[in-house]
Order: structure tokens, then sequence, then C-alpha cells
């Protein structure tokens, strides 16, 4: 073999052994690549589901956990909830039968309310007013509060409570019905002499609309439901989240 020809096979050989080492690198340069978008994308996936777990820990209901605290119905028709002797922090919870956020927030935090009231850890307020100016959303929630008003005993009153928005209609449709009413008042307990009467004719109307004016007017209520901690409102984001709303509470308790 000449050396011409030795020189060219040795340049050949070299140039793939390069060639070979470049290739080497590149696999070795994907692999790390492919382990980085792997590693990130695990951690992406576990904040993503580190965040969901927190939300739904935050947003999810809490149980009953003792019996109801002792319930009043006040002469101006708000509705007090709490243990003997237990004056704050007081929760005023301003609130329309017919409005679907005060449904969700019923559906969402009423029981942290119970609770928190059966613990000896609040003073809860109920004041059911009517805010909606628009038919037949307005007389839907004006025969609700006046129905609302016709029950005396407090866990009656509260049980009814629950059931106008366990049943609350669209807000484009006529609803609460006076039959509806009487009837779900039976549901609740209602069994009080002229309870059926009260409701059908609508005898609290005007006191339903001249409350709401006045709560209205004295709290500056632009919004229901309006949730007030010891006279200051309570944000969406911890009012709609049981147990930021618990947090909440129960700091101002002490």
């Amino acid at each position: 073999m000449s050396k011409a020809h030795r020189t060219k096979t040795q340049s050949k050989s070299a140039r793939e052994k390069i060639k070979e080492q470049q290739a080497a690198a590149r696999a070795r340069d994907r692999r790390r690549r492919v382990v980085t978008y792997v590693t990130a994308g695990a951690v992406a996936v576990a904040a993503v589901g580190l965040g969901w777990w927190y939300a739904v820990s935050n947003s999810r209901s809490e149980e009953a956990s003792a019996a109801l605290a002792p319930i009043s119905v006040q002469a101006d028709g708000s509705v007090a909830m709490a243990k003997p002797g237990v004056a704050r922090p007081v929760v005023d919870i301003y609130e329309d039968f017919q409005c679907p956020a005060c449904k969700e927030l019923e559906r969402v935090s009423g029981q942290t309310f119970k609770n928190l009231a059966a613990e000896g850890k609040a003073k809860v307020v109920y004041h059911p007013i009517t805010i909606f100016s628009q038919e037949p959303t307005r007389s839907n929630s004006v025969r609700a509060g006046s129905a609302a008003r016709c029950v005396a005993d407090g866990k009656q009153w509260l049980a009814f409570h629950d059931l106008l928005y366990q049943n609350q209609p669209a807000e484009t449709v006529a609803g609460f019905t006076p039959a509806q009413l009487v009837q779900w008042g039976k549901e609740a307990g209602v069994s009080a002499p002229g309870f059926d009467q009260c409701v059908t004719s609508g005898k609290n109307s005007a006191a339903q609309l001249s409350y709401s004016k006045k709560i209205v007017d004295e709290q500056k209520i632009t919004h229901t439901p309006t949730v007030k901690l010891n006279g200051t409102e309570i944000d969406n984001q911890a009012l709609f989240s049981p147990r930021e709303l618990r947090d909440a509470i129960t700091e101002a308790a002490k």
C-alpha cells in the first residue's frame, strides 16, 4: 500500500471517529434534555396537583360538629344564633332568598357559620332582605322573606331558611308561591296556628320591604351576600372558602 493511500485511509478513519464522537455527544445531550423536560413536567404536574388539592381542601364544606346553638327570632325580622354569653365576634349575614350567590354561600359555607356558633366562637345574625328591583325576582324575594317572618321558633326558622335555598327558583320565573312556602314550612316543622294564613296573605310584605330599605341604607349594602365580621365586610375569597372563613372568625374571637 502506498504512503499516500495509507494517509488517506488514516484521515478517513479519524473523520469517522470524530463523527461518531459527535453523534454520541448529541445523543447524551438529547438524553439530558429529555430527563430535564420530564423532571420539569413532573414538578409542574405536582405543583398543579398541590394547587388543586389546596383549593379543594379550602372549599370543602364542613360537616355538622355539634347541636345547633340557641336561635332566636328578633322583633325586626333578623335571627340570632349564639350560645349563652357569646356576644362577639359578631357575624352579620345579609342575604336575599332569591339570590343565587346567597344559595351558593349557604351550600359552601353555611355549615361553617352554624358550627362556629355551636362551638361558642361567634354570634351569627341572619338578615333576610330584598335587594332585587326587577321582576319576577323582587316579588319572589318578598314572598319568601315575608313567609320567613311568619316563623317564630328559631330552629324551625333555620330549617325553613335552608329549605328556601334548596328550592330557590330561577331568576327568570315566578316562584316561591304561597302554596310552596306553606308546604316547606310544614317540612321545617312549623305547626303554629295561623302560619298558613300568615304566608298566603303576605301580611309581612310591608315589614320585609321596610326592613330591607333600612338595612341597605344603614349598612350600605350593594350586593348579596354581604357578610360582615364585627362590622367589616369579609372578602369573597374567604367567604367561599370554609377554612379561610373559619380562620378569620376564630382569629377575631381571640
